[in-house]
């Protein structure tokens, strides 16, 4: 067995550290690419839906980790601490969403909208009108 000079040693180890971080930084980038459109696809659901499904509600902004981190998947979101604002008030929310693997199609989506959130809570939670 060769021994190498501790230089070239160190050199040989961080080219192949390098060529081995560069596949997982892209796949990185891909997968938060590809979370950051699952969470817009399904942000936009949650608007459509409560403004279309109940008329007093012009839903214009939502929040999904709000009181609680949503929990991820490939395909899917789960928000027990969301909310969202219509009318210039803040509503607590919980949703589900799944999206078809491109994030483009919403396939199973439900959501319950909860209590008003008072105005002196609001900085607490980081909302604003």
């Amino acid at each position: 067995m060769m021994l190498l000079p501790p230089m070239k040693k160190l050199c040989l180890t961080v080219l192949a550290l390098a060529a081995l971080a560069l596949p997982a930084n892209a796949m990185d980038s891909a997968l938060r690419a590809g979370l950051t459109r699952l969470e817009q696809r399904c942000d936009a659901e949650v608007l459509d839906r409560i403004t279309h499904d109940d008329r007093k509600y012009k839903a214009d902004r939502v929040v999904a980790y709000a009181f609680a981190t949503p929990e991820m998947e490939t395909d899917a979101i789960t928000s027990p601490g969301a909310a969202f604002r219509s009318k210039g008030q803040w509503y607590r929310l919980k949703f589900k969403c799944r999206t078809a693997p491109d994030h483009m199609q919403v396939l199973d989506f439900r959501y319950r909208i909860g209590e008003e959130i008072p105005e002196t809570d609001w900085s607490e939670y980081n909302l604003y009108n």
